[in-house]
């Protein structure tokens, strides 16, 4: 999900109270096709946080090219969002474009209130493959992804330099050595910073059953207790164990410096924290890792949002051209220039403003090999449980084998609301 705001629970009984409508076949859905032509009549839209405030810069540009359109952007708080667009939907009050948090596609999805992606409105091969299937559920898509992030090991140079390590680690064993030297030869405190558990955790965690070859739903049931999960759950606790990593969990704003004196040698986080350390004066004195593997593959989260058009829009045609507009390279581009969110859309990742930059171009390649949770209903929900049970693996309270028991369990009662 974005970076900006995790919904901690999913309004259920909208989600609960939409199965059985629009879909329960199964199949999947083609939506209608939008008419050719310019786009012409009023457009309102919807966007959170720091989206909202600046997109009216490319709605002022696409008006240039559509002069008979009229877009108006509403700002929206990411803490009241999710509320918001709830209570939108159950009185039929709806925007005609809205940007989602990935995680929330499913839920809005489920409630029938989403309108189907266009044919050939954009291809699907356009855009990271991780990033498209946030948008999916059930085989349908439903929402566009608009801009993406991923996660990478943020690493203090001059620890590692000290540490003797020449090169990113590439496997498990490689990593926990990496973060032992650089604890007991670089001089770092800790040798990583791993959230532990509490809000959002699963969002570091889940990538270490990815790349162990595991996954959270196969589609029919969930799989958290599965042995790779068990695996990758041990993974995690050893570097608590071990004292690689600090149980405590630090407060937003603590990481950045700590990193940079040297205290945390390394930590995983998104794109965001380049601007976050420079601004303190850190360009030069960090690197970026690409994540380990385990017995699968080098996977990482993929968050980020996405845009969807209601089926409630009264003005069906010029809200697809808009998002339509939105994905093109140079406007995803030029984006990317207003507010550093990073293109879904690969083809953008060509200029030199993203090509250019070596820092940006390990996160397009860890972008091929990312992914996300399973677009349901239910994931918020189901992702505060795994939370409170990493907090337990995390303090030591609680084994691997257990904690990935209890998720299933829970996953399994909560259901996936469709």
């Amino acid at each position: 999900m974005t970076r900006r705001f995790l919904a901690a629970v999913a309004v259920a009984a909208l989600a609960l109270s939409a199965c059985g409508r629009d879909g329960d076949d199964g199949g999947a859905k083609r939506g209608e096709a939008v008419s050719g032509g310019t786009a012409s009549g009023d457009l309102s839209v919807w966007a959170m946080g720091t989206e909202g405030e600046k997109l009216s810069v490319l709605a002022d540009a696409f008006m240039k090219e559509n002069p008979d359109a009229h877009v108006t952007v509403t700002p929206v708080p990411w803490d009241g969002a999710h509320n918001k667009l709830s209570a939108a939907i159950a009185g039929q009050q709806t925007p005609d474009v809205t940007m989602l948090g990935t995680t929330w596609v499913g839920e809005f999805a489920k409630t029938g209130a989403l309108d189907v992606v266009p044919p050939e409105l954009v291809d699907k091969d356009d855009f990271f493959p991780g990033a498209w299937e946030t948008g999916v559920v059930d085989g349908t898509s439903f929402s566009v992804p608009w801009y993406v992030e991923t996660r990478l090991l943020y690493v203090n140079s001059s620890v590692a330099e000290k540490a003797g390590i020449s090169a990113a680690p590439k496997t498990w064993a490689e990593l926990t050595r990496a973060v032992e030297d650089m604890r007991t030869k670089g001089g770092a405190r800790w040798g990583i910073y791993l959230q532990p558990g509490q809000t959002g955790a699963w969002q570091t965690v889940m990538p270490f059953v990815w790349q162990n070859g595991g996954d959270i739903y196969d589609g029919q049931k969930f799989t958290l207790d599965s042995p790779e999960v068990v695996q990758a759950l041990d993974y995690y606790r050893s570097f608590y164990d071990s004292g690689l990593s600090t149980r405590d969990r630090l407060r937003e704003g603590e990481t950045e410096p700590k990193l940079l004196s040297g205290e945390i040698a390394s930590f995983v986080s998104g794109p965001w924290h380049i601007g976050l350390l420079d601004e303190l004066g850190g360009k030069g004195k960090y690197e970026l890792w690409p994540m380990p593997t385990g017995s699968g593959d080098f996977t990482s989260f993929i968050g980020g949002s996405n845009l969807a058009v209601f089926k409630g829009a009264k003005n069906r045609d010029a809200a697809w051209k808009f998002v339509s507009y939105l994905m093109r390279p140079r406007v995803q581009v030029k984006w990317y220039r207003t507010v550093a969110d990073l293109p879904s859309v690969q083809a953008a990742w060509d200029d030199e403003a993203l090509a250019g930059d070596k820092r940006l171009a390990l996160f397009g390649e860890q972008l091929d090999k990312a992914k996300a949770p399973p677009s349901i209903p239910t994931w918020e929900q189901i992702a505060a449980g795994i939370d409170t049970e990493l907090e337990k693996v995390a303090k030591g309270t609680e084994s691997a084998a257990d904690a990935a028991k209890a998720m299933q369990a829970q996953a399994t009662s909560i259901g996936t609301g469709g």
